[in-house]
């Protein structure tokens, strides 16, 4: 907690107050039983599903204004919501309320030599602060992930979704309410002002951890700037192998889905390998499919050949995201090549491989270095509600705490736990000796 004095001067008084209540709300939150919290959850849900419409013509300011500003296409379809899409973050928070409560969840035990029990145990992280961009529904499945974690949320969300995230999380606060929680366990923080995301994410000793959800530029201000702990989500250059011993009919209808389900998430595919062996029979099939739905592809030699509309493949396009109807296809001549290529552009996020072949499929599993693998199924796979976490807070690619589509156990951290029976512990400290056994 050194100087918190001074960090707590130069911050806003937005952030700084609410962070603060937070803190005091997360108090309370800790103490609550998994049935006070599941009553808000399924509170929450009933009452984002009531307020449907409330939050479809927030939801229309925003996106009124999102395309007088010219935003691209595929910022709008994040951005925008309906009736099923109301309806499906609300169903989120019941799925979270259903799963086991993670708190108190003993990770490890045992009976040390001298009688004394140890237990490790999962305890809430406190306030827990998101930073992200468009997609309203964030600040649902956030908010109902934390809480039931038994964390606070504080909810930096982008202004050009300001008009639905602030809506959303009005709806959800006065629904926890209602069963005896504090409001202050779920606020909307103000995306008026840039500089409240820094005071956010530089919050440290109000704010236990932070996670940015988002584009390449978002994460990595936050991964750069932030004093506070964070946990880093990734962006999606994700790829689809098809290996020389795939299923072609399959290889498609898993292309197909990866790329064309819905193509502005993280979790759809942006480059498309294909080994040599099958490249005569599977580029015809899957070229014409692809420019079929409207897809560029941007191709290497061999898929040029095939059609003329294919675009010539740039290093830029393997280096790429789209998040578009745009997809980076090459001709490989091995599956060592296709792994190569992989760890050279891949963000770490997901890839897939179709194949019949039960060593290839290990060869590339044990090979690639990413979040997940996906073997003979869709890269829209990798998702916290289709892994049974409910809903997610976020796709983590980093390697420490957390990977992968995060859900409770992610959110929560662990307290060790030591009983004892007067026991104390013998012999003489050194004063010399390091350390602080």
């Amino acid at each position: 907690m050194a100087g918190l004095g001074s960090r707590l001067s130069a911050m806003s008084n937005e952030v700084r107050d609410a962070a603060m209540r937070a803190r005091e709300a997360s108090l309370v939150l800790a103490q609550a039983t998994r049935a006070t919290k599941d009553a808000a959850l399924a509170a929450m849900a009933d009452a984002l599903e009531a307020a449907t419409q409330q939050i479809l013509a927030a939801n229309n300011e925003d996106v009124t204004t999102a395309l007088a500003e010219g935003t691209p296409e595929h910022m709008i379809d994040r951005l925008k919501l309906d009736e099923s899409r109301v309806a499906a973050f609300a169903q989120g928070v019941r799925d979270v309320a259903a799963l086991p409560d993670p708190v108190g969840e003993v990770v490890r035990g045992s009976t040390l030599p001298n009688g004394m029990q140890l237990q490790q145990v999962r305890v809430p992280m406190g306030v827990i602060g998101m930073i992200y961009e468009g997609r309203p529904n964030v600040t649902a499945d956030a908010a109902a992930i934390c809480l039931k974690a038994g964390s606070a949320s504080l909810l930096r969300g982008s202004k050009s979704a300001q008009n639905s995230n602030r809506v959303i999380a009005e709806t959800m606060r006065e629904a926890i309410a209602s069963v005896g929680l504090p409001k202050d366990l779920i606020q909307a923080i103000s995306a008026d002002r840039r500089e409240t995301s820094t005071d956010l994410m530089t919050a440290r000793g109000l704010v236990d951890l932070v996670i940015p959800r988002g584009g390449a530029g978002l994460i990595q201000a936050v991964v750069e700037n932030a004093t506070v702990p964070v946990i880093e989500t990734g962006t999606g250059n994700v790829h689809v192998y098809v290996d020389a011993e795939a299923d072609l009919t399959m290889a498609t209808n898993i292309v197909m889905n990866s790329k064309t389900h819905r193509n502005s998430v993280c979790n759809s595919a942006e480059s498309l390998l294909v080994h040599r062996a099958v490249a005569p029979q599977f580029l015809p099939v899957i070229v014409a499919a692809l420019l079929d739905a409207d897809v560029t592809i941007h191709g290497d030699a061999d898929f040029q050949a095939v059609d003329s509309r294919v675009v010539p493949a740039t290093e830029e396009d393997y280096e790429t995201e789209y998040l578009s109807a745009d997809i980076a296809a090459k001709v490989v001549d091995s599956i060592d090549d296709a792994i190569s290529h992989i760890r050279h552009y891949s963000s770490g996020h997901t890839e897939a491989i179709v194949t019949k072949s039960l060593e290839a499929s290990r060869k590339f599993a044990t090979s690639v270095d990413s979040a997940a693998v996906m073997v003979n199924a869709s890269t829209r796979f990798t998702d916290g509600g289709e892994f049974g976490f409910g809903a997610e807070i976020g796709i983590s690619t980093q390697k420490l705490h957390a990977r992968g589509p995060m859900g409770l156990q992610e959110m929560t951290t662990t307290t060790y736990i030591v009983t004892g029976d007067g026991h104390v512990r013998g012999g003489v400290v050194d004063p010399k000796e390091p350390g602080c056994a």
